[in-house]
Formats: C-alpha cells, sequence, structure tokens
C-alpha cells in the first residue's frame, strides 16, 4: 500500500509524486491502493498527483484504487469530473 502524507498542496506535489511513483516500481501486486486517510491539508494538486499516479499503475497492467480519500477532496473530484476516477479500494 501506497501512503499519502497529511499535506500535499502544489507545494508537495512534485516531491509526492516522485515517492508514490518509487513506490509503484517496487509495488510487486496487481492492485495498487493509496492510502489517502492521513490527508488533511490540500489543493487540487492533490488530485494531479493521485490521478498521475493511476495513470502509471494502470500503464503497468495494474488496478488503482484510494481509500480514506477526505470528503471534500471527493467532492473536489466529482467537480472536475474525475471522482469515478478515485474509486475507493474495496
Amino acid at each position: 500500500m501506497l501512503v499519502v502524507p497529511p499535506e500535499l498542496t502544489h507545494r508537495q506535489a512534485t516531491a509526492c509524486l516522485a515517492m508514490l511513483l518509487q513506490g509503484l516500481k517496487a509495488h510487486r501486486e496487481p492492485t495498487v491502493v493509496v492510502d489517502a486517510t492521513a490527508l488533511k491539508a490540500f489543493d487540487s494538486s492533490a488530485l494531479a498527483v493521485l490521478l498521475e499516479c493511476r495513470r502509471e499503475a494502470l500503464s503497468s497492467g495494474k488496478s488503482f484504487s484510494v481509500q480514506g480519500l477526505p470528503a471534500a477532496l471527493r467532492g473536489m473530484a466529482g467537480l472536475y469530473g474525475v471522482g469515478i476516477l478515485m474509486t475507493p479500494a474495496g
């Protein structure tokens, strides 16, 4: 499981994406789950990071899901029309 830090704004986006992509490369399971439970401070950059991580997972032939996505970020994803892409882990 990959973990998102408590703060993910434009300032942390590049470093967080690099960390997640590095974890994705080491991830051997067919399903990638990102845990966003700790995420408390965020902006739309958090969605961009998660969507890029999803693209990389799918291009590697893996499925992707997010668990613990804060309600406000889930709402933002819905407003941007990408809510369906941020499906919760089953």
